[in-house]
């Protein structure tokens, strides 16, 4: 079965033991520090989403799709159910591949996970974004970010960031790799219900404690952990929203512990 995602692989050539799902804007190399550096032993498998990085931008733009790449994807390169770890809009997707596609998922990590969330809140993000999608030059879009949820991430993982993710656009100014259409709709998509993991599913969820108001929030941590049981744990890690760029160390940590 094909698939419209491009992914990286990072680790081993002949395994695939975990799946790396970045947020919303976001792409897969972001996890290729924390890949090299923290699970050079594991076999990790990292897409960018649909209307991300160097996938396809055609619609639709929605979780349904991206869930149907992300298992077409599996289905050819994995050998088994592998550990799905989830930031922020990833979050949402790995709980709706766990619900659709069990037989793939041997356990989840959901950080700071958007699932579920205001839909005027998500109505003022998209309309910030419409209003605003690019930059002058890359000093406006480094501080955008160092001002924003990036203020702990390193120095040198922003560069990389830049380096990879910056663009040229074609009026002259830069913008991120991604499809902006593609972006409005996923705003919406936040707002969806959580889709529930088959009880007994293993399950870390981390809430970062300096987002206000938080992206995981007490009813969805309440809903998981009864729809889950005794699989499931939550942590609060005393950071911003970008989880596994402030924290890697940590963070595979948690990955490996599932790999068991």
């Amino acid at each position: 079965m094909t698939t419209p995602l491009h992914a990286y692989h990072f680790g081993p050539a002949d395994e695939v033991r975990v799946l790396l799902i970045h947020g919303l804007t976001g792409h897969g190399r972001r996890w290729e520090s924390l890949a090299d550096t923290h699970l050079p032993d594991v076999g990790v498998l990292a897409p960018d989403l649909l209307g991300h990085g160097r996938s396809s931008w055609d619609a639709p733009w929605t979780i349904d799709a991206n869930v149907a790449g992300l298992a077409a994807l599996l289905e050819t390169r994995a050998s088994g159910p592998v550990v799905v770890v989830g930031h922020s809009f990833g979050g949402a997707i790995a709980l709706n591949l766990a619900a659709t596609r069990p037989d793939l998922v041997g356990a989840l990590v959901l950080l700071d996970p958007a699932v579920g969330l205001d839909g005027r809140w998500m109505r003022e993000i998209a309309d910030d974004m419409y209003a605003s999608p690019d930059y002058t030059d890359r000093d406006e879009a480094r501080a955008e970010k160092v001002d924003g949820s990036w203020g702990e991430v390193a120095p040198t993982e922003l560069d990389r960031e830049l380096d990879e993710h910056l663009i040229d656009l074609p009026n002259g100014r830069v913008g991120w790799r991604l499809s902006v259409p593609a972006m409005l709709s996923y705003w919406s998509e936040l707002t969806r219900p959580a889709m529930l993991p088959r009880h007994g599913t293993p399950m870390t969820l981390v809430r970062a404690k300096r987002t206000a108001p938080p992206y995981a929030g007490d009813e969805l941590i309440a809903t998981l952990d009864g729809a889950v049981g005794s699989g499931f744990t939550l942590l609060e890690w005393d950071c911003d929203h970008m989880v596994p760029l402030a924290l890697p160390a940590e963070t595979a940590t948690l990955i490996r512990e599932h790999l068991g």
